[in-house]
């Protein structure tokens, strides 16, 4: 399908077909404005002008699209960019050759229609001096359509450069809301206050299972800290670090909250934003309620190579706080600028599901 660029391309080198004859003409009379050619043009008659009026308009129509498809095609192998020596002349020679052939084409349509003319030496001349000036004016055309082009070029690249400017601003913008996120997470309060309580408690209770417990404590914090102005990590990185995040919760909630990993192998080598499922996990956690009568189940597994998902019972906490949704939205906005695809949520009235896209890197 042509392109709006490609159509307005078009109906340029179609307006310059009249203006390349007629700057032929103007150069043309310039050089030798007593040259007999005007003289016998306007004496032979109104037929003779109409044919040399369109055979001149056909070869200003085959020049401007023989310059312009010379320069469309040596773009491709040696660009302005990495040869502009060799680009110029090349360009220039293949100009000049092609329209030499044009203008032997054109005086074999004269021969045949006119039949062969003896010229004299003035004549000769004449023409001579004609068929420089459309040449001259095959390479005016050339250059208007490359600094054309070049212009298009640089607007283009302009534009690209704002566009880029403008995303590397939101990128900072979202990487900062999502370090923030991280670091209220590693700062909470009320987070650590737990995970210490619970230490202090089984150090006196089983200085064993205590020490497993500062062990993932440690290994949550380390990962956090670690990947923290990451923009992706392997999904069995992320695994390894919801294991330990996992062993804190089964810790201090018991078999009032149970997690379910059913991932396959080939999964684990992809890519996800990091703290994605465990952001997934603690949003579970914090809204739904978790007893011995009623635990909350979570659920994370693969169905195919390109995703994985994360479900929860829904049986949500009476009096709560509205949720804010900044851990979902946080998810979101780091897929929104590292992927082609967004997380999928789907919420019925007994399951809250989420789809996380596996990234490639």
């Amino acid at each position: 399908m042509e392109t709006e660029s490609s159509k307005r391309n078009r109906r340029l080198r179609l307006m310059l077909i009249p203006v390349v004859m007629l700057l032929i003409y103007l150069l043309s009379y310039l050089m030798d404005p007593n040259n007999a050619f005007w003289i016998c043009s306007i004496q032979g008659g109104f037929q003779k002008l109409v044919i040399e009026l369109f055979l001149d308009l056909a070869l200003s129509w085959a020049i401007i699209e023989t310059s312009t498809g010379i320069a469309h095609r040596l773009e491709k192998r040696f660009p302005w960019e990495g040869s502009s020596l060799i680009r110029f002349l090349l360009q220039t020679t293949l100009i000049i050759i092609s329209v030499g052939v044009l203008l032997y084409l054109q005086d074999l349509m004269f021969t045949v229609i006119y039949g062969n003319i003896n010229f004299t030496v003035q004549e000769r001349l004449s023409i001579w001096q004609f068929f420089m000036v459309t040449i001259l004016v095959s390479v005016m055309v050339s250059a208007v359509h490359t600094g054309y082009f070049l212009l298009e070029r640089w607007k283009i690249s302009m534009s690209e450069a704002s566009d880029l400017r403008l995303k590397t601003l939101e990128f900072k913008e979202i990487a900062m809301q999502a370090e923030l996120q991280s670091l209220k997470l590693q700062l909470d309060p009320h987070f650590m206050f737990n995970n210490f309580s619970t230490l202090a408690e089984l150090i006196n209770e089983n200085t064993q299972t205590a020490t497993l417990f500062l062990e993932n404590l440690s290994r949550v914090y380390r990962y956090m800290i670690q990947n923290l102005k990451k923009d992706l990590v392997q999904l069995k990185d992320e695994m390894a670090f919801v294991s330990a995040f996992i062993y804190l919760i089964g810790i201090r909630h018991g078999d009032n909250v149970r997690v379910h990993i059913d991932l396959d192998n080939t999964v684990l080598t992809q890519f996800v934003p990091p703290i994605t499922v465990q952001l997934l996990i603690e949003n579970a956690i914090k809204h739904n309620r978790a007893t011995a009568q009623s635990p909350l189940v979570i659920h994370i597994y693969s169905v195919d190579q390109k995703s994985i998902t994360v479900t929860n019972n829904i049986q949500l906490i009476t009096n709560a706080l509205p949720s804010t949704s900044l851990g979902l939205q946080n998810i979101q906005d780091r897929y929104r600028l590292l992927a082609s695809r967004l997380p999928e949520i789907i919420k019925t009235s007994d399951q809250f599901c989420v789809v996380i896209p596996l990234i490639e890197f």
